[in-house]
């Protein structure tokens, strides 16, 4: 397995845009290793030249694709920021959220986490990127447990994760609005 040539940072260009969505699709619903670059091609409708002059290879679209979601995932957050300043409201919120999603159609588990699956050498720059965006949320998860006053923060942020991490993996195996239940119960549970 290749590593990811580092791209220069390009200007937005509505091609790059169309790669990286139809990917982002494609990933998420039928794996990473699944789906190969003549398919995102062809469902972007860009040519092939295109692509390598956006992302020098499958990897490098990879890792866009992985923190993309990451962005995505960080500006939610931050737009809860806008909407109050209580940290208890705000972790409710957050984990809402993920109950939320794990209710959404065509919902398929955590990227991230199965993108780590795919990508399991701590090496490897998606495995990186994986837990670039995991130790973000869990100092994020950890700010607003210490904020909120709970006695033992790191415990509370551990099992804020966890709750998290078994929600995303229940959400898909299990019936999903009784994970979105039991899920916003054991957070209040956490946070009394």
């Amino acid at each position: 397995m290749s590593t990811p040539a580092t791209a220069p940072q390009q200007r937005p260009s509505p091609a790059r845009d169309r790669l990286l969505e139809t990917a982002s699709q494609i990933f998420y619903a039928q794996g990473i290793h699944h789906v190969g670059v003549d398919r995102i091609i062809a469902e972007a409708g860009v040519t092939r030249a295109t692509f390598y002059r956006h992302f020098p290879g499958k990897e490098d679209l990879v890792l866009a694709y992985v923190r993309h979601r990451d962005q995505q995932i960080r500006a939610r957050v931050t737009e809860l920021f806008t909407v109050s300043t209580d940290p208890r409201t705000l972790l409710i919120t957050v984990m809402s959220g993920v109950g939320a999603e794990v209710c959404g159609p065509d919902f398929r588990g955590c990227p991230f986490i199965n993108a780590a699956a795919e990508y399991p050498d701590p090496g490897q720059p998606v495995h990186q990127a994986v837990q670039a965006h995991r130790a973000w949320f869990r100092q994020t998860v950890r700010n607003l447990v210490t904020a909120a006053g709970c006695a033992d923060a790191d415990h509370a942020t551990a099992t804020l994760l966890l709750l998290r991490d078994g929600a995303m993996v229940g959400g898909d195996l299990d019936d999903s609005e009784a994970v979105r239940g039991h899920l916003e119960r054991a957070v209040l549970a956490v946070l009394a």
